[in-house]
């Protein structure tokens, strides 16, 4: 999962055609360092459908502001710049949960662009 450090990067990369999802993580979060042992896994599992992209929301600040942000981890999926849907909630989110969201956002990603 590549790491979005700056404004420019986040843009290119959610301004793509392909389906980008934003992870928005901090150091100091422990649900966000639960994450870290299976997202590789998971990256990779999805890498011909979708690409990953971490977002770390003290290191870019203003697109976290922009976006509404308001819990992590977030995950944030984009296509043509446009938001196609959000796993957003207060619980510790499980690799199930995450896998079954990349593919309902895929379902939602491949009906727009048949």
């Amino acid at each position: 999962m590549q790491k979005v450090t700056s404004r420019a990067e986040f843009d290119v990369s959610t301004q793509s055609p392909r389906l980008t999802v934003a992870v928005f993580k901090a150091d100091w979060c422990s649900d966000c360092k639960f994450l870290d042992p299976f997202m590789p896994e998971i990256d990779k599992r999805f890498a011909n459908d979708l690409t990953l992209v971490e977002v770390d929301v003290e290191e870019v600040e203003d697109i976290s502001q922009d976006l509404n942000i308001l819990g992590i981890p977030s995950f944030v999926a984009f296509s043509d710049g446009r938001e196609l849907s959000r796993f957003v909630n207060k619980n510790r989110k499980s690799r199930e949960e995450i896998e079954e969201y990349l593919n309902n956002t895929l379902e939602i990603y491949r009906s727009i662009h048949k």
